[in-house]
């Protein structure tokens, strides 16, 4: 399974698919730095809201180089659950690149400032917040590409749509009093509690939420591929 994630995340680089993404994560990053400057667990929490649509999109972009006839060989090689395992997790691999960037990229531009009042978070916490929020949206975004991916939606259009449909929910559920927010991963919830006071059993519960959202997520991706295998 190991050359099979390598395999597909060599093709999704040597093809130079990851350029769009990569690009379009770099040019929403130098918009919301480009406002002025703001502490580092407050910047990265509204970092990880506006890449989270990109790192579904780049998701989806991996899974949809491989064509079909070599992915049907590759189900034949290892079986379904390591090949579909093996996209995932070569997904998820090139996730965290876009998420290192985005930790680094506001330091370059001066987006972030270190504390200024009494009270004010230091540097190393709102660092390790601010990876905390990006790698609660990974997930959420590697399952919604996954579910707007061809191998699912056997269309262009219907792939563009669920991945619309999914950043959507994310700002519309995600709003403060939102009858039923759990229909979305937390992302914008994460946000608004990096911007304030953060507690050891918020934090809990946020990451329940991410990764019980995205357990759900995935288990319809197999599900639906399953079914069309």
């Amino acid at each position: 399974m190991t050359a099979l994630i390598q395999f597909r995340l060599a093709g999704f680089l040597r093809t130079g698919r990851a350029m769009a993404p990569a690009l379009a994560g770099l040019l929403t990053l130098a918009v919301l730095y480009g406002g002025g400057r703001a502490q580092p667990a407050e910047a990265y929490g509204v970092s990880a809201v506006v890449l989270f649509p990109v790192l579904a999109w780049q998701t989806k972009i991996l899974l949809d180089v491989e064509p079909d006839v070599q992915r049907r060989l590759a189900l034949v090689a290892v079986g379904p659950a390591r090949e579909r395992a093996a996209g995932l997790l070569a997904a998820a691999a090139a996730g965290l690149g876009l998420v290192a960037v985005a930790l680094v990229f506001p330091w370059l531009v001066g987006g972030v400032v270190g504390p200024t009042h009494p009270g004010d978070r230091s540097i190393p916490v709102g660092l390790a917040l601010g990876l905390w929020a990006h790698l609660l949206a990974l997930p959420g975004a590697v399952a919604l590409g996954a579910l707007a991916s061809r191998a699912v939606t056997r269309s262009a259009g219907y792939g563009v749509a669920v991945l619309a449909f999914g950043a959507v929910l994310v700002l519309v559920l995600g709003r403060t009093g939102s009858v039923v927010p759990w229909l979305a991963p937390p992302v914008l919830p994460t946000a608004r509690a990096l911007a304030g006071a953060l507690s050891g059993p918020a934090a809990l519960s946020l990451t329940g939420w991410a990764l019980a959202w995205a357990a759900v997520a995935l288990a319809g991706y197999a599900r639906a591929r399953h079914r069309r295998a």
